[in-house]
C-alpha cells in the first residue's frame, strides 16, 4: 500500500491587519518610553509630592502638544485612529525628539514629516565628498521639492550665506521668494520664480496628497503674495531652458553659469545640481570666490570641506558687485 503523504503547510505570513496592529503596538511602546524619560522640569512643569510616573504623564504630554487626552491616550494604547503629520510634530517636539526618533516616529506612524530639515537627507558621505571636490564649481543636492539636503562651500556663498539659512528654510523657492539676499542674486528672478512655481505645480501632482509637499505650498502661499500670483495661473512647466543661468555675487560680481542635473535614484527625485562657467570670466571669478571662502574658512579655523561651517569674512576684492548686467552676444 502506497503512502500518499499530505502536502506540507508553511505558515501565513503576516495579514495587513496584522502588520498594522504590530506597528500600533510598536508605537505606544515608543511614545511610553519618550514620556518615562522626561523629567517634569526639562519642560517647565513643578514635579509635586505625589508624582509616580518617573517621567511625564500621559496628560502633561497631550497639554504640552495641544492634544486631547483621551485622543493621546489611544494612541498609547495602540488603538486603531488616525493620526495627522501636525499632531505628530508637536508630540514630537514635546517629548524632545532627536532626528533618529523623529523619523522613527513617523515611520510607525505610516506618515510623511512634513518638516525638510528632519527628514532623512539619504546624502552619504561619499556624495558630500564629491560635493567637496567639485569647488570651485558650486554644486548640491536637492530632492525634487527644491529642498537643499547638501551642499559644498561655493554654493553656500553663490547667493546668500547658506549657512545662516536654519535648515528647515533651506529650499530653493522659499529663499527666492522671501530671502532679500538670494532675490537679489537672481538676475532674471521674474522669470526664474515663474519658471519654478510652474515646474512645482507640474510635479506636485504626482505628490499631490504627501504632507511635505502641502505643507511647503501653504507656507509659500501665506509667505509670498507673489507667490500666490503666480500659482492661480496653473502654468506647468516640466524642463527647464538651457541657457545660461546668471547671478550676480555681491564678492565677485556678475557670473554666467550653466546648470548641470545629475539624478541620485529614480528621476525626478533626488539630483545633484552643479553649476559650471559659461565663459572664461565666469570661470575666474568662481575661482575668486572659492579663494576667498578658503581664506576666510582659514581664519575661522574651519576645514572647509564640504559640509556647512566656518563664519563668512568680508574681504575686498575689485569686482564691482553692481556690475551693469548685459545679455551674451
Amino acid at each position: 500500500m502506497t503512502t500518499v503523504e499530505e502536502p506540507r503547510r508553511t505558515a501565513p505570513g503576516p495579514r495587513p491587519a496584522d502588520e498594522g496592529s504590530m506597528r500600533r503596538g510598536e508605537l505606544a511602546a515608543f511614545l511610553r518610553s519618550r514620556r518615562e524619560r522626561i523629567t517634569p522640569e526639562r519642560v517647565g512643569l513643578s514635579r509635586g509630592r505625589r508624582r509616580r510616573t518617573p517621567g511625564l504623564r500621559r496628560e502633561e504630554v497631550a497639554h504640552l502638544s495641544n492634544v486631547g487626552v483621551t485622543w493621546y491616550t489611544w494612541l498609547e494604547q495602540a488603538r486603531d485612529i488616525q493620526v495627522s503629520a501636525g499632531v505628530l510634530d508637536a508630540i514630537a517636539r514635546t517629548l524632545l525628539l532627536d532626528a533618529n526618533e523623529r523619523a522613527h516616529l513617523f515611520t510607525l506612524a505610516g506618515v510623511t514629516d512634513p518638516t525638510p530639515g528632519a527628514e532623512s537627507t539619504g546624502v552619504s558621505a561619499a556624495l558630500r565628498e564629491v560635493l567637496r571636490q567639485l569647488e570651485p564649481i558650486p554644486a548640491c543636492v536637492q530632492n525634487s521639492r527644491y529642498d537643499i539636503l547638501a551642499y559644498n562651500r561655493v554654493y553656500a556663498h553663490l547667493l546668500c550665506d547658506l549657512d545662516s539659512v536654519p535648515p528647515e528654510n533651506r529650499n530653493c523657492m522659499l529663499l527666492a521668494f522671501t530671502d532679500p539676499a538670494w532675490g537679489a542674486a537672481l538676475v532674471d528672478r521674474e522669470e526664474t520664480i515663474r519658471l519654478m512655481t510652474a515646474n512645482y505645480r507640474a510635479f506636485m501632482a504626482e505628490h499631490i496628497a504627501e504632507p511635505a509637499w502641502k505643507h511647503l505650498l501653504k507656507r509659500l502661499q501665506r509667505e509670498s503674495a507673489e507667490f500666490r500670483e503666480l500659482w492661480e495661473r496653473h502654468e506647468v512647466v516640466r524642463s527647464h531652458p538651457t541657457k545660461p543661468k546668471r547671478f550676480r555675487n555681491p564678492r565677485v560680481g556678475l557670473l554666467y553659469l550653466d546648470g548641470a542635473r545629475l539624478w541620485l535614484g529614480p528621476q525626478h527625485g533626488a539630483r545633484l545640481v552643479a553649476y559650471t562657467p559659461a565663459d572664461e570670466e565666469s570661470r575666474e571669478r568662481l575661482e575668486r570666490l572659492h579663494a576667498l571662502i578658503r581664506a576666510a574658512d582659514r581664519e575661522a579655523g574651519a576645514d572647509g570641506g564640504g559640509e556647512p561651517g566656518g563664519e563668512w569674512k568680508t574681504v575686498p576684492h575689485p569686482s564691482s558687485p553692481t556690475e551693469p548686467v548685459k545679455d551674451r552676444p
